[in-house]
């Protein structure tokens, strides 16, 4: 087992928490699950949880909203927690964010633990602090900053993930080689995916994040290189989510952000045409990449006025000056984006002729 500040990596779920609640005693305990984690992950934790009530919300970002916090709160209130209770989090990011946003919020606040069980939810959603649910189908428009008691993290829920999960979780893990460490991005292209070792990627991108969330903890400045990809890419994730077959995984999403933005780097930076082709060219290896119609480029354009970076009217964005470096606070246009997805949907058009 490795521990670094609240964050708990282990090979042995059980053995951790158990030994945490050795140390640490509340006066009431909930378990949040959806319909997938209380059947596949629950069964993997349940006997290391002090006695406990679960609560159980409906899967999917759709329901990372405000009717879903509604039932947790009453739930919690209905079997009378205290401030002296505690939300055990067991799931992906909409589990932490939400299990998280309505812990912070229930009578001012109550502690909370996050066992994120997808890889996305270990290397992102579950570090850092952020929490918040979608409003509007705006991505996490509401929401507050506050730091989970302890984090655990462990690879054997990795087992219970579909391939395309698994894939989502990858490409926050591109990220931040992209943003930080050129080195390992170099390697992680040279490795065959069915080759890569997750759990020990996992642990590299939460490095990164946390030293990151050390400098910058409420995202005045530094923190926002974190969302590469993610203007765009969340604009991309929020306009199909309510589109009947279309709605993407978030990371299928950011895949495409990042293609969007490692082109406007070129254009508004020093990110090379070599550089560019390498990270298109490695995205559109790992994911199925769908292009865009030209009929929704103009609203998903519109839904990036919504990014929490911008400032005033104008777009921000956080772009690669080169693989492994980055800045934020780059001002963009419309245009701009409307160019970058055109570029995007070239590539994917071309790679899967």
């Amino acid at each position: 087992m490795k521990e670094t500040n609240n964050v708990v990596f282990c090979r042995d779920i059980r053995t951790a928490i158990a030994d945490f609640f050795e140390t640490h005693h509340f006066s009431k305990i909930a378990v949040l699950v959806d319909d997938n984690t209380k059947k596949y992950c629950y069964p993997m934790v349940q006997v290391a949880f002090p006695n406990h009530v679960v609560i159980e919300i409906n899967s999917g970002e759709e329901h990372k909203n405000l009717d879903t916090c509604q039932h947790i709160w009453n739930q919690l209130t209905n079997n009378a927690f205290d401030r002296k209770s505690l939300i055990i989090n067991l799931g992906g990011g909409v589990i932490g964010d939400m299990g998280g946003f309505c812990a912070a919020t229930y009578k001012r606040g109550i502690d909370f633990i996050n066992i994120p069980t997808t890889l996305l939810a270990q290397v992102d959603a579950s570090i850092g602090g952020k929490l918040g649910i979608d409003f509007h189908n705006f991505k996490n428009h509401i929401g507050v900053f506050q730091n989970p008691l302890r984090v655990f993290l462990d690879d054997g829920f990795f087992a219970t993930l579909a391939p395309a999960e698994l894939r989502s979780g990858y490409a926050e893990v591109i990220k931040h080689c992209l943003i930080r460490d050129a080195d390992k991005f170099e390697k992680i292209v040279n490795t065959p995916y069915e080759q890569l070792d997750f759990f020990e990627l996992s642990q590299h991108s939460v490095a990164i994040k946390e030293k990151v969330v050390l400098e910058d903890p409420t995202e005045k400045g530094w923190r926002k290189i974190l969302n590469f990809g993610h203007t765009i890419g969340h604009a991309i994730e929020s306009f199909y989510l309510e589109k009947p077959g279309k709605k993407l995984l978030h990371g299928e999403a950011i895949a495409i952000g990042m293609i969007c933005e490692a082109y406007l780097s070129h254009t508004k930076l020093n990110l090379t045409k070599i550089e560019l082709d390498s990270i298109t060219d490695y995205i559109m290896k790992i994911y199925v990449c769908q292009a865009i119609a030209e009929s929704d480029i103009k609203q998903i354009v519109l839904l990036t006025r919504q990014d929490k970076k911008n400032e005033g009217d104008k777009i921000k964005c956080t772009l690669l000056k080169q693989i492994g470096d980055c800045t934020y606070n780059v001002e963009i246009d419309q245009q701009d984006i409307a160019d970058a997805i055109d570029y995007a949907n070239k590539r994917i058009n071309a790679y899967t002729k």
